[in-house]
């Protein structure tokens, strides 16, 4: 267990550097930002186009695995909307974001720099084939169950189903990560080697995600902290740190899903609640204490959780 601690805890170590950063006045948020930005447009997207360029895909059909991982989000996202709603009375938006924080990992920064260390080669095409499907997903999920709730709680007019889902798409089609992973795709397909100064370039690139990433997660934390709605985070949290790798990990040996996929699954699924909860909670103007909280809920405790997990997996 000791070892396994060791191995997880660079990976938050780096995240309290970018926060100490920021927090002790060494470098200005906006620098985080600008660091975080880069991460997301450019080295995470270059590290998916490689890793989908370069994978063998011996597994064959990524279906089981995208099962494996929205089934464990779908019980844990249920959950979560019902305790909001039936345990603390809140209303169907907060029901919503409640499920939003307790099943919307930080695949990017967190779950790719995690997968890297522990699992190799082979758990980040699996992420890769997860990443492909989880932004889309996830962020389609939240929004239109979002849309519907504030129109139950509000009885504001609903922007139309269509109209929601062309918004969504184009910011998909502009999205860097989807880019990444579509040029990955065609070189794939094309059996064109990497090699020459562009694979040199392309393996730079790729090898600064991972700290980068880290480090910007831990500089955008000090904007975050403990907001409000602690009883309600406390609940979000232990179902991110707990019950989604549970599930997640129980999907994947019904389903079959190889160690090195099952690893990368669970790990992911046990990182800390994603930015795109608070993401969600400030394009409706609603939730963002419970957001806030939940992300730096998960984000403190995560070494721990994520170390328990990796000790049952490796």
């Amino acid at each position: 267990m000791s070892d396994v601690f060791l191995n997880v805890l660079p990976i938050f170590v780096l995240i309290l550097t970018g926060w100490l950063i920021v927090r002790l006045g060494y470098l200005k948020p906006a620098v985080g930002e600008a660091l975080g930005d880069f991460v997301f447009r450019v080295a995470v997207p270059v590290l998916l186009f490689r890793t989908i360029a370069e994978a063998d895909f011996k597994e064959g059909s990524p279906w089981p695995l995208w099962v494996a991982y929205f089934s464990g989000v779908a019980v844990t996202w249920t959950i979560g909307h019902l305790a909001a709603t039936l345990g603390f009375a809140r209303d169907a938006r907060m029901g919503v974001l409640a499920g939003v924080s307790s099943a919307f990992a930080n695949t990017v920064f967190i779950g790719l720099p995690l997968v890297s260390r522990l699992v190799g080669e082979d758990g980040i095409v699996a992420l890769s084939i997860l990443l492909s499907v989880h932004l889309p997903v996830m962020m389609i999920a939240g929004t239109v169950m979002m849309e519907r709730a504030e129109r139950q709680t509000t009885g504001a007019p609903g922007q139309g189903i269509w109209k929601l889902m062309g918004g969504v798409a184009r910011n998909l089609v502009r999205n860097p990560l989807v880019i990444g992973l579509a040029f990955g795709a065609l070189f794939h397909l094309l059996g064109q080697p990497l090699g020459g100064p562009v694979k040199i370039v392309v393996d730079q690139l790729a090898g600064v995600a991972a700290p980068a990433a880290l480090v910007s997660i831990g500089m955008a934390l000090d904007k975050y902290g403990l907001a409000g709605n602690t009883g309600l985070a406390a609940v979000t949290s232990t179902l991110k740190l707990l019950v989604l790798p549970g599930a997640v990990f129980a999907a994947c040996h019904l389903l079959g899903l190889n160690d090195s996929w099952t690893a990368a699954l669970v790990l992911t699924s046990s990182v800390p609640t994603g930015v795109n909860a608070w993401l969600i909670a400030n394009h409706f103007n609603v939730g963002h204490a419970l957001a806030s909280s939940t992300i730096t809920l998960t984000t403190a405790l995560g070494v721990v959780s994520v170390s328990v997990w990796a000790y049952l997996l490796m």
